[in-house]
Protein backbone atom coordinates (compact mmCIF):
# COMPACT_ATOMS: atom_id res chain seq x y z
CA UNK A 1 0.00 0.00 0.00
CA UNK A 2 1.48 3.38 -0.99
CA UNK A 3 1.27 6.23 1.48
CA UNK A 4 -0.63 9.33 0.30
CA UNK A 5 1.24 12.62 0.02
CA UNK A 6 -1.84 14.37 1.36
CA UNK A 7 -2.52 13.09 4.85
CA UNK A 8 -3.06 14.65 8.25
CA UNK A 9 -4.43 18.12 8.95
CA UNK A 10 -5.12 20.68 6.20
CA UNK A 11 -6.75 23.92 7.38
CA UNK A 12 -9.45 25.30 5.10
CA UNK A 13 -8.03 28.79 5.40
CA UNK A 14 -10.21 31.85 5.92
CA UNK A 15 -9.62 34.85 3.68
CA UNK A 16 -9.24 37.89 5.98
CA UNK A 17 -10.62 41.24 4.88
CA UNK A 18 -9.93 44.81 5.93
CA UNK A 19 -11.81 47.84 4.60
CA UNK A 20 -13.45 45.66 1.96
CA UNK A 21 -10.23 44.27 0.49
CA UNK A 22 -8.26 41.08 1.08
CA UNK A 23 -5.91 41.69 4.02
CA UNK A 24 -2.76 40.16 2.59
CA UNK A 25 -0.59 40.79 5.65
CA UNK A 26 -3.12 39.09 7.91
CA UNK A 27 -3.40 36.15 5.49
CA UNK A 28 0.36 35.63 5.55
CA UNK A 29 0.32 35.71 9.36
CA UNK A 30 -2.47 33.14 9.43
CA UNK A 31 -0.55 30.83 7.09
CA UNK A 32 2.60 31.11 9.21
CA UNK A 33 0.59 30.38 12.37
CA UNK A 34 -0.83 27.22 10.80
CA UNK A 35 2.61 25.99 9.74
CA UNK A 36 4.05 26.82 13.17
CA UNK A 37 1.13 24.90 14.71
CA UNK A 38 2.16 21.71 12.95
CA UNK A 39 -0.41 21.33 10.17
CA UNK A 40 0.39 18.97 7.33
CA UNK A 41 -0.82 21.14 4.46
CA UNK A 42 -2.89 24.19 3.49
CA UNK A 43 -6.11 24.75 1.55
CA UNK A 44 -6.74 28.34 0.39
CA UNK A 45 -9.93 29.65 -1.26
CA UNK A 46 -12.28 26.85 -0.37
CA UNK A 47 -15.76 27.42 1.04
CA UNK A 48 -14.29 28.69 4.32
CA UNK A 49 -12.18 31.11 2.29
CA UNK A 50 -15.38 32.76 1.01
CA UNK A 51 -14.39 31.98 -2.54
CA UNK A 52 -17.96 32.67 -3.72
CA UNK A 53 -17.50 36.37 -2.97
CA UNK A 54 -13.93 36.75 -4.23
CA UNK A 55 -13.21 38.18 -7.65
CA UNK A 56 -11.18 35.99 -9.98
CA UNK A 57 -8.17 38.24 -9.45
CA UNK A 58 -8.54 37.99 -5.66
CA UNK A 59 -8.92 34.22 -5.86
CA UNK A 60 -5.73 33.86 -7.85
CA UNK A 61 -3.86 36.29 -5.61
CA UNK A 62 -4.76 34.40 -2.43
CA UNK A 63 -3.55 31.12 -3.92
CA UNK A 64 -0.31 32.81 -5.01
CA UNK A 65 0.20 34.25 -1.51
CA UNK A 66 -0.39 30.85 0.08
CA UNK A 67 2.09 29.05 -2.18
CA UNK A 68 4.69 31.80 -1.79
CA UNK A 69 4.34 31.88 1.99
CA UNK A 70 4.41 28.09 2.38
CA UNK A 71 7.66 27.91 0.38
CA UNK A 72 7.38 24.16 0.03
CA UNK A 73 7.30 23.52 3.78
CA UNK A 74 3.88 21.90 3.47
CA UNK A 75 1.80 21.05 0.39
CA UNK A 76 -0.88 23.44 -0.85
CA UNK A 77 -4.19 22.16 -2.22
CA UNK A 78 -5.68 25.18 -4.00
CA UNK A 79 -9.42 25.67 -4.20
CA UNK A 80 -10.28 25.66 -7.90
CA UNK A 81 -13.91 24.65 -8.23
CA UNK A 82 -16.70 26.20 -10.30
CA UNK A 83 -20.11 25.29 -11.65
CA UNK A 84 -18.57 25.87 -15.10
CA UNK A 85 -16.19 23.17 -16.27
CA UNK A 86 -14.17 25.61 -18.40
CA UNK A 87 -13.79 28.01 -15.47
CA UNK A 88 -12.69 25.17 -13.20
CA UNK A 89 -10.08 24.14 -15.77
CA UNK A 90 -8.72 27.70 -15.88
CA UNK A 91 -8.46 27.84 -12.08
CA UNK A 92 -6.69 24.46 -11.98
CA UNK A 93 -4.31 25.66 -14.70
CA UNK A 94 -3.52 28.72 -12.61
CA UNK A 95 -2.93 26.56 -9.51
CA UNK A 96 -0.45 24.46 -11.46
CA UNK A 97 1.29 27.47 -12.98
CA UNK A 98 2.03 29.10 -9.62
CA UNK A 99 3.23 25.91 -7.96
CA UNK A 100 0.32 24.50 -5.98
CA UNK A 101 0.64 20.79 -5.22
CA UNK A 102 -2.97 19.92 -6.04
CA UNK A 103 -6.39 21.45 -6.69
CA UNK A 104 -9.59 21.04 -4.71
CA UNK A 105 -12.52 20.97 -7.14
CA UNK A 106 -16.04 21.07 -5.74
CA UNK A 107 -18.91 19.32 -7.50
CA UNK A 108 -20.68 21.90 -9.71
CA UNK A 109 -23.21 23.76 -7.59
CA UNK A 110 -26.68 25.02 -8.52
CA UNK A 111 -26.78 23.35 -11.95
CA UNK A 112 -27.13 19.88 -10.34
CA UNK A 113 -25.60 17.73 -13.10
CA UNK A 114 -26.37 14.04 -13.45
CA UNK A 115 -23.90 11.43 -12.25
CA UNK A 116 -22.67 11.07 -15.82
CA UNK A 117 -22.30 14.84 -16.02
CA UNK A 118 -20.22 14.79 -12.83
CA UNK A 119 -17.95 12.14 -14.30
CA UNK A 120 -17.57 14.15 -17.52
CA UNK A 121 -16.78 17.32 -15.53
CA UNK A 122 -13.87 15.76 -13.67
CA UNK A 123 -12.71 13.75 -16.67
CA UNK A 124 -12.42 17.00 -18.64
CA UNK A 125 -10.32 18.58 -15.89
CA UNK A 126 -8.18 15.44 -15.70
CA UNK A 127 -7.51 15.62 -19.44
CA UNK A 128 -6.81 19.35 -19.51
CA UNK A 129 -4.30 19.83 -16.67
CA UNK A 130 -1.57 17.61 -15.29
CA UNK A 131 -2.14 18.40 -11.61
CA UNK A 132 -3.52 16.18 -8.84
CA UNK A 133 -7.21 16.90 -8.25
CA UNK A 134 -9.15 16.24 -5.06
CA UNK A 135 -12.91 15.94 -5.59
CA UNK A 136 -14.90 17.97 -3.05
CA UNK A 137 -18.28 16.43 -2.23
CA UNK A 138 -20.46 18.69 -0.08
CA UNK A 139 -24.08 18.03 -1.11
CA UNK A 140 -25.53 20.23 1.66
CA UNK A 141 -24.07 23.24 -0.15
CA UNK A 142 -24.03 22.21 -3.81
CA UNK A 143 -27.30 20.28 -4.14
CA UNK A 144 -25.34 17.46 -5.83
CA UNK A 145 -24.01 14.24 -4.29
CA UNK A 146 -21.37 12.37 -6.27
CA UNK A 147 -21.78 8.62 -5.85
CA UNK A 148 -19.13 6.13 -4.80
CA UNK A 149 -19.66 4.39 -8.14
CA UNK A 150 -18.65 7.54 -10.03
CA UNK A 151 -15.72 8.10 -7.68
CA UNK A 152 -14.55 4.56 -8.39
CA UNK A 153 -14.53 5.37 -12.11
CA UNK A 154 -12.74 8.66 -11.50
CA UNK A 155 -10.11 6.95 -9.34
CA UNK A 156 -8.86 5.22 -12.47
CA UNK A 157 -7.96 8.56 -14.09
CA UNK A 158 -4.34 9.59 -13.49
CA UNK A 159 -4.95 13.08 -12.08
CA UNK A 160 -8.04 12.43 -9.93
CA UNK A 161 -6.39 11.33 -6.71
CA UNK A 162 -8.91 11.56 -3.89
CA UNK A 163 -11.87 13.06 -2.09
CA UNK A 164 -12.77 15.72 0.39
CA UNK A 165 -15.89 14.12 1.84
CA UNK A 166 -18.21 16.51 3.68
CA UNK A 167 -21.22 14.19 3.77
CA UNK A 168 -20.68 13.07 7.41
CA UNK A 169 -21.64 9.55 6.27
CA UNK A 170 -18.89 7.35 7.66
CA UNK A 171 -20.24 4.17 6.07
CA UNK A 172 -19.54 5.69 2.67
CA UNK A 173 -15.89 6.07 3.62
CA UNK A 174 -15.46 2.35 4.18
CA UNK A 175 -17.19 1.46 0.93
CA UNK A 176 -15.25 4.11 -0.97
CA UNK A 177 -11.93 2.80 0.33
CA UNK A 178 -12.81 -0.66 -0.96
CA UNK A 179 -14.11 0.61 -4.31
CA UNK A 180 -11.39 3.17 -5.12
CA UNK A 181 -8.30 1.28 -3.95
CA UNK A 182 -5.30 1.87 -1.75
CA UNK A 183 -3.97 4.90 -3.63
CA UNK A 184 -7.20 6.89 -3.25
CA UNK A 185 -6.62 9.82 -0.86
CA UNK A 186 -9.48 10.18 1.61
CA UNK A 187 -9.84 13.49 3.45
CA UNK A 188 -12.89 14.42 5.47
CA UNK A 189 -14.34 17.91 5.42
CA UNK A 190 -16.29 17.41 8.63
CA UNK A 191 -14.40 18.22 11.83
CA UNK A 192 -16.82 16.62 14.34
CA UNK A 193 -16.57 13.18 12.69
CA UNK A 194 -12.91 13.49 11.65
CA UNK A 195 -11.62 10.99 14.16
CA UNK A 196 -14.21 8.44 13.11
CA UNK A 197 -13.33 9.04 9.47
CA UNK A 198 -9.73 8.07 10.20
CA UNK A 199 -10.96 4.91 11.91
CA UNK A 200 -12.80 4.06 8.69
CA UNK A 201 -9.56 4.29 6.73
CA UNK A 202 -9.38 8.02 6.01
CA UNK A 203 -6.06 9.82 5.72
CA UNK A 204 -6.86 13.21 7.22
CA UNK A 205 -9.07 16.29 7.34
CA UNK A 206 -9.55 19.59 5.55
CA UNK A 207 -10.47 21.42 8.71
CA UNK A 208 -12.25 24.60 9.75
CA UNK A 209 -11.30 24.14 13.41
CA UNK A 210 -7.60 24.27 12.59
CA UNK A 211 -7.97 27.97 11.75
CA UNK A 212 -8.59 28.63 15.43
CA UNK A 213 -6.69 25.80 17.13
CA UNK A 214 -3.94 24.48 14.85
CA UNK A 215 -1.72 22.97 17.56
CA UNK A 216 -4.59 21.21 19.31
CA UNK A 217 -6.13 19.90 16.10
CA UNK A 218 -2.78 18.76 14.70
CA UNK A 219 -2.08 16.91 17.95
CA UNK A 220 -5.30 14.93 17.51
CA UNK A 221 -4.44 13.89 13.95
CA UNK A 222 -0.84 13.10 14.82
CA UNK A 223 -2.02 10.86 17.65
CA UNK A 224 -4.53 9.03 15.47
CA UNK A 225 -2.15 8.59 12.54
CA UNK A 226 0.45 7.11 14.91
CA UNK A 227 -2.08 4.65 16.32
CA UNK A 228 -2.61 6.41 19.66
CA UNK A 229 -6.40 6.27 19.52
CA UNK A 230 -6.83 6.87 23.24
CA UNK A 231 -4.76 10.05 23.04
CA UNK A 232 -6.61 11.15 19.91
CA UNK A 233 -9.93 10.67 21.68
CA UNK A 234 -8.78 12.87 24.55
CA UNK A 235 -7.96 15.63 22.08
CA UNK A 236 -11.31 15.11 20.35
CA UNK A 237 -13.15 15.51 23.64
CA UNK A 238 -11.48 18.88 24.18
CA UNK A 239 -12.20 20.01 20.61
CA UNK A 240 -15.71 18.73 19.98
CA UNK A 241 -17.44 21.81 21.34
CA UNK A 242 -15.27 24.04 19.15
CA UNK A 243 -15.96 21.85 16.10
CA UNK A 244 -19.66 22.52 16.60
CA UNK A 245 -19.46 26.15 17.73
CA UNK A 246 -17.69 27.23 14.54
CA UNK A 247 -20.90 26.33 12.70
CA UNK A 248 -23.27 27.96 15.21
CA UNK A 249 -23.80 30.70 12.62
CA UNK A 250 -23.16 30.93 8.88
CA UNK A 251 -19.55 29.85 8.28
CA UNK A 252 -16.97 31.34 8.40
CA UNK A 253 -18.42 34.14 10.54
CA UNK A 254 -17.86 32.29 13.86
CA UNK A 255 -14.31 31.35 12.83
CA UNK A 256 -13.50 34.93 11.91
CA UNK A 257 -14.90 36.09 15.24
CA UNK A 258 -12.59 33.63 17.03
CA UNK A 259 -9.58 34.84 15.03
CA UNK A 260 -10.49 38.47 15.70
CA UNK A 261 -10.73 37.67 19.42
CA UNK A 262 -7.19 36.30 19.18
CA UNK A 263 -6.05 39.50 17.44
CA UNK A 264 -5.17 37.77 14.18
CA UNK A 265 -7.52 39.49 11.71
CA UNK A 266 -10.78 41.39 11.58
CA UNK A 267 -14.07 39.53 11.74
CA UNK A 268 -15.19 41.10 8.46
CA UNK A 269 -17.10 38.90 6.04
CA UNK A 270 -18.66 39.78 2.71
CA UNK A 271 -22.36 39.99 2.02
CA UNK A 272 -24.56 38.03 1.98
CA UNK A 273 -22.69 36.81 5.07
CA UNK A 274 -22.78 38.96 8.20
CA UNK A 275 -20.73 38.80 11.39
CA UNK A 276 -21.54 36.16 14.00
CA UNK A 277 -24.51 36.68 16.31
CA UNK A 278 -24.10 37.36 20.03
CA UNK A 279 -25.29 33.82 20.83
CA UNK A 280 -22.74 32.36 18.43
CA UNK A 281 -19.95 34.49 19.91
CA UNK A 282 -20.71 33.28 23.41
CA UNK A 283 -20.71 29.67 22.23
CA UNK A 284 -17.41 30.13 20.39
CA UNK A 285 -15.69 31.73 23.39
CA UNK A 286 -16.80 28.91 25.70
CA UNK A 287 -15.60 26.34 23.19
CA UNK A 288 -12.24 28.09 22.79
CA UNK A 289 -11.75 27.83 26.55
CA UNK A 290 -12.58 24.10 26.44
CA UNK A 291 -10.01 23.62 23.68
CA UNK A 292 -7.31 25.56 25.53
CA UNK A 293 -7.09 28.30 22.91
CA UNK A 294 -7.91 31.09 25.40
Amino acid sequence: MSQPLFKGLFPALVTPFRDGAVDEEAFIRLVERQIDGGVHGLVPVGTTGETATLSHDEHRRVVELCVATARGRVPVIAGAGSNSTEEAIELVRHAKAIGADAALVVTPYYVRPSQEGLYAHYAAINAAVQLPVVVYNVPSRTGTDISNEVLARLSKLPNIIGIKDATSDLSRASMQRLMCGDDWVMLTGDDPTGLGYLAHGGHGCISVTSNVAPEQTAAMYNAALSGDWEGALQHQDRLIRLHRALFSDASPAPTKFALAHLGLCTEDVRLPLVVASEASRAEVLAAMRDAGVV
